[in-house]
Protein backbone atom coordinates (compact mmCIF):
# COMPACT_ATOMS: atom_id res chain seq x y z
CA UNK A 1 0.00 0.00 0.00
CA UNK A 2 1.63 3.44 -1.33
CA UNK A 3 2.03 6.34 1.86
CA UNK A 4 -0.81 8.07 -0.43
CA UNK A 5 -3.34 5.39 -0.33
CA UNK A 6 -2.52 4.81 3.63
CA UNK A 7 -2.53 8.64 4.58
CA UNK A 8 -6.30 8.60 2.22
CA UNK A 9 -7.25 5.97 4.46
CA UNK A 10 -6.51 7.35 7.64
CA UNK A 11 -8.06 10.24 6.36
CA UNK A 12 -11.35 8.55 5.84
CA UNK A 13 -11.46 6.77 9.39
CA UNK A 14 -10.84 10.03 11.54
CA UNK A 15 -13.02 12.38 9.42
CA UNK A 16 -10.67 13.95 7.79
CA UNK A 17 -6.87 15.13 8.02
CA UNK A 18 -7.75 18.36 9.86
CA UNK A 19 -8.61 15.56 12.54
CA UNK A 20 -5.75 13.90 13.25
CA UNK A 21 -3.50 16.66 14.90
CA UNK A 22 -1.62 15.36 18.05
CA UNK A 23 -0.32 18.52 19.91
CA UNK A 24 2.50 19.33 22.50
CA UNK A 25 2.67 21.96 25.23
CA UNK A 26 4.92 24.10 23.13
CA UNK A 27 2.41 24.26 20.26
CA UNK A 28 4.06 22.31 18.21
CA UNK A 29 1.53 19.64 15.73
CA UNK A 30 2.33 16.73 13.74
CA UNK A 31 -0.27 14.55 11.68
CA UNK A 32 -0.91 11.16 14.12
CA UNK A 33 -1.61 8.00 12.27
CA UNK A 34 -3.58 4.56 13.47
CA UNK A 35 -1.34 1.19 13.64
CA UNK A 36 -2.25 -2.10 14.60
CA UNK A 37 -0.89 -4.97 16.79
CA UNK A 38 -2.47 -8.51 16.51
CA UNK A 39 -1.48 -10.43 19.74
CA UNK A 40 -1.79 -13.85 18.34
CA UNK A 41 -2.59 -15.95 21.46
CA UNK A 42 -5.64 -13.41 22.63
CA UNK A 43 -6.87 -12.79 18.91
CA UNK A 44 -6.99 -9.37 20.64
CA UNK A 45 -5.91 -6.45 18.21
CA UNK A 46 -3.92 -3.30 20.41
CA UNK A 47 -4.49 0.31 18.21
CA UNK A 48 -1.25 3.11 18.27
CA UNK A 49 -0.95 6.44 17.94
CA UNK A 50 1.84 7.19 15.90
CA UNK A 51 3.42 10.34 14.96
CA UNK A 52 6.72 12.13 13.99
CA UNK A 53 8.64 14.40 16.17
CA UNK A 54 12.26 15.83 15.16
CA UNK A 55 12.43 12.79 13.15
CA UNK A 56 11.54 10.21 15.63
CA UNK A 57 8.33 7.92 15.50
CA UNK A 58 6.66 8.47 18.69
CA UNK A 59 3.43 6.40 19.66
CA UNK A 60 0.97 6.11 22.44
CA UNK A 61 -1.18 2.97 23.44
CA UNK A 62 -5.01 3.81 22.54
CA UNK A 63 -6.84 0.84 23.03
CA UNK A 64 -8.43 -2.46 22.00
CA UNK A 65 -10.49 -2.39 19.31
CA UNK A 66 -12.60 -5.49 18.12
CA UNK A 67 -14.32 -4.15 14.11
CA UNK A 68 -14.46 -7.28 11.79
CA UNK A 69 -13.03 -5.18 9.19
CA UNK A 70 -9.57 -2.39 9.09
CA UNK A 71 -11.44 0.67 8.19
CA UNK A 72 -14.02 -0.38 11.18
CA UNK A 73 -11.21 -0.71 13.62
CA UNK A 74 -9.35 2.19 12.57
CA UNK A 75 -12.62 4.55 12.72
CA UNK A 76 -12.97 2.81 16.35
CA UNK A 77 -9.49 3.61 16.93
CA UNK A 78 -9.62 7.21 16.29
CA UNK A 79 -13.11 7.64 18.11
CA UNK A 80 -11.20 6.52 21.30
CA UNK A 81 -8.23 8.60 20.46
CA UNK A 82 -10.39 11.35 20.07
CA UNK A 83 -12.13 10.88 23.44
CA UNK A 84 -8.82 10.56 25.35
CA UNK A 85 -7.72 14.15 23.92
CA UNK A 86 -4.95 12.29 22.32
CA UNK A 87 -5.47 14.41 19.11
CA UNK A 88 -7.70 17.55 18.42
CA UNK A 89 -9.15 19.06 15.67
CA UNK A 90 -7.09 21.49 13.53
CA UNK A 91 -6.68 25.53 14.57
CA UNK A 92 -8.43 27.54 11.77
CA UNK A 93 -5.48 29.95 10.82
CA UNK A 94 -6.16 33.51 11.44
CA UNK A 95 -8.55 35.36 8.88
CA UNK A 96 -9.68 32.53 7.43
CA UNK A 97 -13.00 32.85 5.98
CA UNK A 98 -14.07 28.92 6.24
CA UNK A 99 -16.97 28.85 9.29
CA UNK A 100 -14.97 25.55 10.55
CA UNK A 101 -12.05 23.38 9.62
CA UNK A 102 -13.90 20.87 7.90
CA UNK A 103 -15.36 23.52 5.48
CA UNK A 104 -11.67 24.77 5.55
CA UNK A 105 -10.34 21.38 4.13
CA UNK A 106 -12.94 21.20 1.45
CA UNK A 107 -12.34 24.32 0.45
CA UNK A 108 -8.50 23.49 0.41
CA UNK A 109 -8.96 20.01 -1.34
CA UNK A 110 -10.86 22.32 -4.36
CA UNK A 111 -8.09 24.28 -5.39
CA UNK A 112 -5.28 24.47 -7.34
CA UNK A 113 -4.71 22.47 -10.43
CA UNK A 114 -3.29 18.63 -10.58
CA UNK A 115 -6.08 17.59 -8.49
CA UNK A 116 -7.07 13.40 -7.97
CA UNK A 117 -10.26 13.35 -10.23
CA UNK A 118 -7.85 15.45 -13.09
CA UNK A 119 -5.42 12.84 -12.80
CA UNK A 120 -7.24 9.97 -13.02
CA UNK A 121 -9.15 11.58 -15.75
CA UNK A 122 -6.14 12.04 -17.81
CA UNK A 123 -4.68 8.71 -17.02
CA UNK A 124 -7.69 7.04 -18.05
CA UNK A 125 -8.07 9.12 -21.41
CA UNK A 126 -3.89 8.36 -21.34
CA UNK A 127 -4.58 4.75 -21.57
CA UNK A 128 -7.21 4.85 -24.79
CA UNK A 129 -4.38 6.80 -26.72
CA UNK A 130 -5.65 9.94 -26.33
CA UNK A 131 -3.10 12.97 -26.29
CA UNK A 132 -3.93 16.38 -24.92
CA UNK A 133 -2.56 19.25 -23.12
CA UNK A 134 -2.83 20.17 -19.78
CA UNK A 135 -4.02 23.18 -17.99
CA UNK A 136 -3.84 25.45 -21.48
CA UNK A 137 -6.03 28.27 -22.53
CA UNK A 138 -7.83 26.83 -25.46
CA UNK A 139 -7.66 30.90 -27.10
CA UNK A 140 -4.30 32.40 -26.77
CA UNK A 141 -6.17 36.02 -25.86
CA UNK A 142 -8.98 34.39 -22.96
CA UNK A 143 -7.26 34.18 -19.79
CA UNK A 144 -9.59 31.07 -18.94
CA UNK A 145 -7.57 27.92 -18.91
CA UNK A 146 -8.83 24.48 -19.02
CA UNK A 147 -7.83 21.13 -17.24
CA UNK A 148 -7.46 18.75 -20.60
CA UNK A 149 -7.25 20.71 -23.85
CA UNK A 150 -7.16 19.16 -27.88
CA UNK A 151 -6.15 21.40 -29.85
CA UNK A 152 -6.94 19.85 -32.88
CA UNK A 153 -10.71 18.92 -32.23
CA UNK A 154 -11.01 21.92 -30.71
CA UNK A 155 -12.81 19.97 -27.64
CA UNK A 156 -12.21 21.81 -23.93
CA UNK A 157 -12.67 20.06 -20.90
CA UNK A 158 -13.13 21.46 -17.32
CA UNK A 159 -13.13 19.24 -14.42
CA UNK A 160 -15.30 21.50 -12.22
CA UNK A 161 -15.06 21.32 -8.04
CA UNK A 162 -17.99 20.59 -6.21
CA UNK A 163 -17.75 23.26 -3.45
CA UNK A 164 -15.96 25.95 -6.03
CA UNK A 165 -18.31 25.54 -8.54
CA UNK A 166 -21.50 25.30 -6.72
CA UNK A 167 -22.48 21.30 -7.61
CA UNK A 168 -26.26 20.80 -7.34
CA UNK A 169 -25.56 17.45 -5.16
CA UNK A 170 -22.72 18.28 -3.28
CA UNK A 171 -22.28 22.05 -2.85
CA UNK A 172 -23.36 23.27 0.38
CA UNK A 173 -23.69 26.80 1.28
CA UNK A 174 -21.02 28.49 4.22
CA UNK A 175 -22.47 29.28 7.43
CA UNK A 176 -19.88 31.99 8.19
CA UNK A 177 -19.24 35.34 5.80
CA UNK A 178 -22.49 33.45 3.81
CA UNK A 179 -22.98 36.15 1.68
CA UNK A 180 -19.08 36.61 0.56
CA UNK A 181 -19.12 33.18 -0.39
CA UNK A 182 -22.66 33.23 -2.26
CA UNK A 183 -21.63 35.85 -4.40
CA UNK A 184 -18.86 34.11 -4.80
CA UNK A 185 -20.08 30.84 -6.23
CA UNK A 186 -21.82 32.68 -8.13
CA UNK A 187 -19.56 34.61 -9.89
CA UNK A 188 -17.54 31.40 -10.32
CA UNK A 189 -20.50 30.07 -12.29
CA UNK A 190 -21.48 33.05 -14.34
CA UNK A 191 -17.56 32.87 -15.20
CA UNK A 192 -18.27 29.21 -16.47
CA UNK A 193 -21.31 30.45 -18.05
CA UNK A 194 -19.34 33.24 -20.20
CA UNK A 195 -16.62 30.75 -21.09
CA UNK A 196 -18.83 28.35 -22.46
CA UNK A 197 -20.08 31.04 -24.68
CA UNK A 198 -17.10 32.74 -25.62
CA UNK A 199 -15.72 28.95 -26.74
CA UNK A 200 -18.58 28.00 -28.64
CA UNK A 201 -18.62 31.54 -30.50
CA UNK A 202 -14.65 30.64 -31.77
CA UNK A 203 -16.30 26.91 -32.63
CA UNK A 204 -14.86 24.74 -29.82
CA UNK A 205 -16.74 21.97 -27.94
CA UNK A 206 -16.82 22.19 -23.79
CA UNK A 207 -17.39 19.17 -22.11
CA UNK A 208 -17.80 20.04 -18.36
CA UNK A 209 -17.37 17.06 -15.48
CA UNK A 210 -17.83 17.03 -12.15
CA UNK A 211 -15.06 15.98 -9.45
CA UNK A 212 -17.30 13.46 -7.91
CA UNK A 213 -18.04 11.91 -11.73
CA UNK A 214 -16.30 8.74 -12.12
CA UNK A 215 -13.39 8.43 -14.15
CA UNK A 216 -15.12 6.18 -16.92
CA UNK A 217 -17.80 8.43 -17.00
CA UNK A 218 -15.99 11.27 -17.38
CA UNK A 219 -14.03 9.94 -20.02
CA UNK A 220 -17.03 8.87 -21.87
CA UNK A 221 -18.40 12.50 -22.26
CA UNK A 222 -14.91 13.68 -23.84
CA UNK A 223 -14.62 10.77 -26.07
CA UNK A 224 -18.22 11.03 -27.01
CA UNK A 225 -16.87 14.97 -28.04
CA UNK A 226 -14.01 14.09 -29.37
CA UNK A 227 -16.03 11.60 -31.49
CA UNK A 228 -18.72 14.28 -32.52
Amino acid sequence: MSRSVRSAEQDRAAGGRHRRVVAFDDDRRATGSIAFRLYKRTRRIRAYLRWSEQGRTRERYVGEVNCTTRAANLAQAWTIARAAGFVRDAVLPAGSEASSTAVRAVMTANRGRDTKPERLLRSFLYRQGLRYRVNARPLPDLRRTADIVFPKARVAVFVDGCYWHGCPDHYRPATKNSDFWNSKIKGNQARDADTDVRLHEQGWTVVRVWEHEAAVAAAAKVIAALDG
